[in-house]
C-alpha cells in the first residue's frame, strides 16, 4: 500500500493553532480542516508540545532584493566578487555563496534568488 502525506498549508496551520488555542479537540479541528483522520493534526500538535511555533522570518542579515539586484548588475558588468562585496559592505564569501546558490555567475539573476523565499 502506497500512501502519500498530505501537507498542511500555512493558512491551515494558522487555523489549526487558532482552534487549538480556543480549546477545540483534535478530532473537531481535523473535521474543520476536512481531514479524514486526526493523525496529521495530532502529529503537528504533539511535535510542538501543544504550543504554536513562532512565525518564520528571514534573518535581518539576509541579503535583500536590492542587494541581489546589485550583485546581478555587478556580475553583468564583469566586476570581481571582491568589488561587488566592497560596494555592498558585505563579505566576499557572502557574495560568492549567493552567486553559487543561484546557479553561478552565468545564471545569477536577482529574481531567481527569491524563488525559494516567497517573494522576500
Amino acid at each position: 500500500m502506497v500512501t502519500s502525506r498530505i501537507w498542511f498549508t500555512s493558512a491551515q496551520k494558522a487555523e489549526l493553532w487558532e482552534r487549538w488555542k480556543q480549546g477545540q479537540s483534535i478530532s473537531s479541528i481535523s473535521r474543520a480542516l476536512d481531514r479524514r483522520n486526526k493523525t496529521g493534526v495530532q502529529r503537528i500538535v504533539s511535535l510542538h508540545g501543544g504550543i504554536a511555533p513562532s512565525a518564520r522570518r528571514r534573518a535581518a542579515s539576509a541579503l535583500g532584493l536590492a542587494e541581489r539586484e546589485e550583485i546581478s548588475r555587478g556580475i553583468a558588468a564583469g566586476l570581481a566578487i571582491r568589488a561587488i562585496a566592497r560596494s555592498l559592505g558585505r563579505s566576499p564569501s557572502t557574495i560568492c555563496r549567493e552567486i553559487s546558490r543561484n546557479g553561478g555567475a552565468q545564471s545569477s539573476v536577482a529574481w531567481h534568488a527569491l524563488d525559494g523565499y516567497g517573494g522576500g
